[in-house]
């Protein structure tokens, strides 16, 4: 399985999807503040309980976007916040399939297998180029 042969190119790629991963799940957090039924199942309306869980939603996605944001290219920040991004895209699969709605459970499955797929390759290719220097 060889994708992507040099170091620096993985971490590009890599970059990019956590980069994608967390600005996704920043966005879906924001519109639970802005929205909230935008985020509910359907036939269930807004409440209080519902509009402060939005905002704990937020007050993790957007420090943890802008925190990757911050440090994109940075393989020793890469490898930790894409390992945490990936995991909570899991974890946001589970919830999906626990409310029996495809949409949010095929999307940050697909977002997170993407997400792992890209940190293997990074490490592969970290481990590839020190083998050939070693």
């Amino acid at each position: 399985m060889n994708w992507i042969y040099s170091e620096r190119t993985a971490l590009r790629v890599t970059s990019l999807v956590t980069a994608l991963n967390v600005l996704v799940a920043c966005g879906f957090s924001v519109a639970g503040l802005l929205s909230p039924s935008a985020i509910l199942p359907p036939s269930t309306s807004p409440t209080t309980a519902s509009e402060i869980f939005a905002m704990y939603a937020a007050a993790r996605t957007v420090p943890l976007a802008i925190i990757t944001l911050a440090t994109l290219g940075r393989q020793s920040w890469t490898l930790p916040l894409g390992t945490l991004a990936g995991a909570a895209q899991l974890l946001d699969a589970g919830v999906g399939l626990f409310q029996h709605d495809v949409g949010k459970t095929i999307g940050p499955l697909l977002i997170a297998v993407l997400q792992f797929l890209a940190l293997f390759n990074l490490v592969r290719a970290g481990n590839e180029e020190s083998d050939l220097r070693g």
